[in-house]
């Protein structure tokens, strides 16, 4: 039974999948996403790509007739990603780690494009509301990955459904939510929907490595920080599994980082050779 009436920016359901870095989230991830009728996001390259970020739109495309959308991290180069973005008028463009201002976003608009900004805090949250953006991300540090800010979900999501309470903005929460309590709990604070992530890193179609899914859902205990990425992702703390490596390498000091340890393997990114 479809809940039209939870729906945001025009899709059937409040439900974003959130854009799994590096390049978990592609072209069968997004479109079954999009199938389902909620918000699904490919996660562009951190470097200039551009024809390869209009084949990942094309080959989406093949997949679904619904609307989807495109990821970008503004602390990496992304100026010609983005044009491909606007020029392939995606349904929506979801920005986090940087400043988008009202002129970029005004771009966007004209091309058709809603903008969703993820913000840690409320300072970045006023940003994107006076950018006029569609849509605001509030990501607590619950979540996956590299996170964005330093504050838990629940006490910063009604302060931000606060400030914009004036407008028109749909306010969507992330960070530790995999199921319909989660998703309650954030409409109980006021949110209009609800962004996950490794909920999706587990499905079939994402792109991650079958044994890592497998650790997703057999591991219960999560640690966060900053020994992963911290010369690429300065100040952004990571929530990781508490694997053996992990806890073999957890206590790494502060002035070690992976450009000064040894290389142990390689991936292939994005179709990119990468450290």
């Amino acid at each position: 039974k479809k809940m039209g009436w939870k729906g945001i920016l025009g899709f059937d359901y409040g439900v974003v999948q959130a854009p799994l870095g590096p390049d978990i989230s592609g072209p069968e991830l997004a479109a079954a996403v999009a199938n389902a009728g909620a918000i699904g996001l490919l996660r562009l390259p951190d470097w200039p790509a551009p024809d390869h970020v209009r084949e990942l739109i094309r080959r989406t495309r093949s997949l679904t007739e619904k609307p989807f959308g495109a990821a970008i991290v503004l602390a990496f180069p992304h100026e010609e990603n983005l044009r491909v973005v606007l020029e392939e008028k995606l349904a929506v463009l979801q920005v986090y780690w940087g400043e988008f201002p009202k002129e970029r976003v005004d771009e966007a608009h004209r091309a058709g494009v809603k903008v969703l900004h993820q913000v840690g805090n409320l300072e970045e949250a006023a940003k994107a509301k006076e950018a006029g953006v569609d849509g605001i991300i509030v990501q607590g540090r619950e979540a996956g990955g590299h996170v964005i800010g330093q504050e838990g979900l629940l006490p910063l999501l009604p302060r931000v459904v606060d400030l914009v309470s004036d407008s028109t903005v749909s306010v969507i929460a992330a960070g530790g939510i995999v199921d319909g309590r989660g998703y309650a709990a954030a409409l109980a604070l006021g949110a209009h929907g609800v962004c996950l992530g490794t909920r999706f890193v587990a499905t079939e179609e994402s792109f991650a490595h079958p044994l890592y899914k497998k650790k997703l859902i057999e591991m219960n205990c999560t640690d966060y920080t900053t020994v992963f990425g911290r010369a690429r992702w300065p100040g952004a703390p990571q929530r990781v599994l508490k694997t053996p490596f992990y806890v073999e390498w957890k206590n790494l000091p502060d002035h070690e980082t992976e450009e000064n340890q040894p290389i142990i393997g390689h991936s292939i990114i994005h179709g990119v050779v990468c450290i």
